[in-house]
């Protein structure tokens, strides 16, 4: 009985011993693979998820400062006008597009200055806000989002809502149009 005990005794410990090492080969190789995940889960969201909103916000703020650095070079241009660009500016705020071929699943954020040549034809647009917004919307909402995501592209917008406000109100001068807001989302 004594051999008994001793067995007892001595079987619980290496039972013991086995369990224990179990769990370091648990921790060795789980523990990597659960931070390598970790890892992957982070790329692939700052990567793909993150980057397509975070890359419409940068595109959105260097095109603010492009525009603010082309009023100088667009006044100096035109020589006649340089002393009435910029003092008229006609702003709508906060149009909200669905783009094309979107489905109503992205959105397009912006805000709008139009540099009016003289103080009457900013009045005569806010008289016609109605009118000049829903021009700003059929524009916006006909480019796809590669198209308004195009800086170059950009500027043949501008010309584009120039002309059409120009054909829809005629006695609107418009000498530029600002972007002040842009965000893709």
């Amino acid at each position: 009985m004594a051999k008994d005990k001793n067995d007892i005794v001595t079987n619980p410990t290496p039972s013991n011993e086995k369990g224990s090492l179990k769990k370091p080969k648990l921790l060795i190789i789980g523990l990597p693979v659960f931070v390598v995940q970790l890892v992957l889960v982070y790329f692939i969201t700052a990567n793909f998820l993150v980057n397509n909103t975070q890359g419409s916000i940068n595109r959105s703020s260097v095109e603010k400062n492009s525009t603010v650095k082309e009023q100088p070079s667009d006044s100096t241009a035109e020589n006649n006008s340089s002393e009435s660009s910029g003092n008229f500016i006609y702003n709508v705020d906060d149009v909200i597009v669905n783009p094309a071929n979107t489905n109503g699943k992205m959105l397009l954020l912006t805000s709008i200055g139009l540099d009016c040549e003289k103080e009457d034809t900013k009045k005569n647009l806010e008289s016609k806000q109605i009118v000049v917004k829903d021009i700003i919307i059929s524009v916006l909402s006909s480019k796809t989002v590669d198209q308004l995501s195009q800086m170059t592209y950009r500027d043949s917008i501008k010309t584009e809502l120039t002309g059409k406000l120009k054909k829809q109100i005629p006695d609107a001068k418009i000498n530029n149009v600002y972007f002040s807001k842009f965000i893709i989302q």
